[in-house]
């Protein structure tokens, strides 16, 4: 998965071909609407107002979620700088395209940077970057745990079943309660991440938005197939034997292994609720209220948003969680719905 992704030249990210929007295989929340960023410029807002600092992007896509934070903080708090970390070389070369189009004062706060920070104060943010982190695919039988890898079968990709040899994935394995069989994800890198980012975290706050769910929910007896899937020209399917690096391979997100490592890392769990709840809170109905509009484009900027909010969109699968550090006051995103207890 991770060669089918990133490996250099030919990997899904690191390859030339479109990849969000109408032109590609999928399209996200800001690329939907810019009422998506302009929203969760209210919550860096207010987590910049206790700490000022940075904003921290990691796999900014298009650079448009950058781009309408930054337009949303110009008459307010901005940060010190506006970092993107992306491992994309194709995705960055369109960052820097649109971002050059910002006025010059906003132009000279962006910064991209080749890996974490030793040391990050202010916001962390993530869109849909979790679940295109390579996993691991792991089969649970009567009489044993076993890795699923990739093999040769008469000259064809083939699923190759064999020992753990990863301790701490064995760990991991071990320490999941399913009914056998069973087949699912662990995402080391995930959890990896997280640590990582907990450990430089001095002050601010991680945001990580997201399809995915708690640990018993991820684990249910009725997903024994797990929930790896991929995406091309806006269709779903299950085979990531097909089209390998022109396609996007993916799987849902355990927020419940996201929470659990930030707090061993030092973290506290802020807050996490559905990107419906998390954007409600945060006023993004009455900003649509009070835009100065004509019906015929309401309408046009409407329909977007009711896909973020929808429970049959993006509303109830997409869930948004906040860890902090240094920083005792409630966010304006969790205010009310949070669902930290499913954790």
């Amino acid at each position: 998965m991770e060669m089918a992704l990133y490996a250099p030249e030919y990997g899904y990210y690191t390859g030339g071909s479109a990849k969000l929007g109408g032109a590609g295989d999928f399209i996200t929340a800001p690329e939907l609407s810019p009422l998506f960023g302009a929203t969760l410029a209210r919550q860096i807002a207010q987590v910049l107002e206790f700490t000022g600092g940075d904003v921290l992007e990691l796999g900014a896509g298009s650079g448009r979620l950058a781009r309408d934070i930054l337009h949303s903080l110009e008459k307010g708090v901005l940060p010190e700088r506006y970092k993107i970390l992306d491992v994309s070389g194709e995705l960055v070369e369109r960052q820097r395209e649109l971002l050059g189009q910002l006025p010059k004062t906003l132009q000279t706060r962006v910064e991209w940077i080749s890996s974490l920070p030793s040391s990050i104060t202010g916001v962390v943010i993530g869109n849909e970057v979790i679940d295109a982190l390579p996993v691991h695919l792991v089969t649970w039988s009567d009489d044993a745990i076993l890795e699923r890898g990739v093999g040769l079968r008469q000259g064809q990709l083939a699923w190759v079943d064999a020992p753990v040899r990863n301790s701490h994935l064995l760990q991991r394995a071990q320490a999941v309660a399913v009914p056998r069989p069973y087949l699912s994800e662990i995402n080391m890198q995930a959890t990896a991440l997280m640590d990582a980012i907990g450990q430089r975290l001095k002050r601010g706050v991680v945001l990580f938005a997201d399809y995915g769910f708690g640990a018993a929910e991820y684990y249910h007896p009725q997903r024994r197939q797990g929930t790896l899937m991929c995406h091309y020209r806006h269709r779903a399917h299950d085979d990531p034997f097909f089209l390998p690096g022109l396609q996007d391979i993916t799987a849902h997100v355990d927020f419940s292994a996201l929470a659990h490592t930030g707090v061993d890392a030092g973290l506290t769990l802020a807050g996490y609720t559905t990107q419906a709840r998390f954007l409600a809170n945060l006023g993004i109905t009455d900003m649509l209220t009070g835009m100065d509009t004509g019906m015929a484009d309401y309408a046009r900027i409407i329909a977007p948003v009711q896909k973020l909010l929808s429970p049959a969109e993006m509303g109830e699968l997409f869930k948004t969680i906040a860890l902090s550090k240094g920083i005792n006051q409630p966010l304006l995103g969790f205010a009310s719905g949070d669902l930290s207890r499913l954790l």
